[in-house]
């Protein structure tokens, strides 16, 4: 029989509960930066000029083509030798957001997309300016239909905040890994902090199936 050590993981709470508060910060940074970048890309894509075309379709194709672990390391150990250094909370981030507004700026620009025809033609015969028809008309319909996604993708950042051990940064999985190396005593160390994973994201998930639920039965 395993002689799991149950006090040991008792006495370790404290500090994987700092390392996991540390990861829901960063996680609500980057969504707070990632979605509103998000939505300024996926109008962009769609702007007449091709010049902000192009250059937003390479900041989103680089966020999307490039895994987050990447752009963590480009940041974090890249840009110094360009002359920027950030500390390793700033660089996550920049890099999750930069990931965040890749992604969601396709998930925004989908749920445009799928604003009913008949709602622009209205816009154009109210003759109302292209700002006010995506203020009134266009974005509250789009976003609606997106939040479900995006709700969903912000479950998958807060898992990606575990890839910021690769930095140093203080969270849940660094400080798993720190107290692993310790006391030798690996696997419980990092169970635990797998547990706390899924403490939040068992239930956060069951919010999104709740979202879908409701958006599908409002759009019929």
């Amino acid at each position: 029989m395993i002689d799991f050590p149950i006090d040991d993981v008792i006495s370790w709470m404290p500090e994987l509960l700092d390392g996991l508060a540390l990861s829901v910060k960063v996680t609500l940074a980057s969504l707070a930066i990632g979605i509103p970048f998000g939505l300024l890309l996926a109008l962009g894509v769609q702007a007449r000029s091709k010049f902000t075309r192009g250059l937003c379709l390479v900041i989103v194709e680089i966020g999307r083509g490039a895994p987050a672990l990447i752009l963590l390391q480009f940041i974090y150990f890249g840009l110094p030798s360009a002359g920027i250094t950030m500390t390793s909370i700033v660089a996550a981030i920049a890099a999750l957001s930069w990931n965040t507004g890749a992604y969601t700026s396709e998930i925004i620009r989908a749920g445009l997309e799928s604003v009913p025809a008949g709602q622009k033609e209205a816009v154009m015969a109210l003759n109302m300016s292209r700002i006010d028809g995506l203020r009134y008309v266009i974005l509250p319909q789009g976003l609606r239909v997106a939040v479900p996604a995006l709700l969903g993708f912000s479950i998958l950042i807060f898992q990606a905040t575990s890839l910021c051990f690769t930095i140093a940064m203080p969270e849940l999985i660094s400080r798993a890994y720190e107290i692993g190396s310790t006391t030798f005593l690996y696997f419980p160390a990092l169970l635990a902090a797998g547990i706390l994973y899924a403490m939040i994201c068992i239930p956060a998930s069951m919010l999104v199936s709740w979202v879908e639920k409701r958006a599908g039965r409002f759009s019929r």
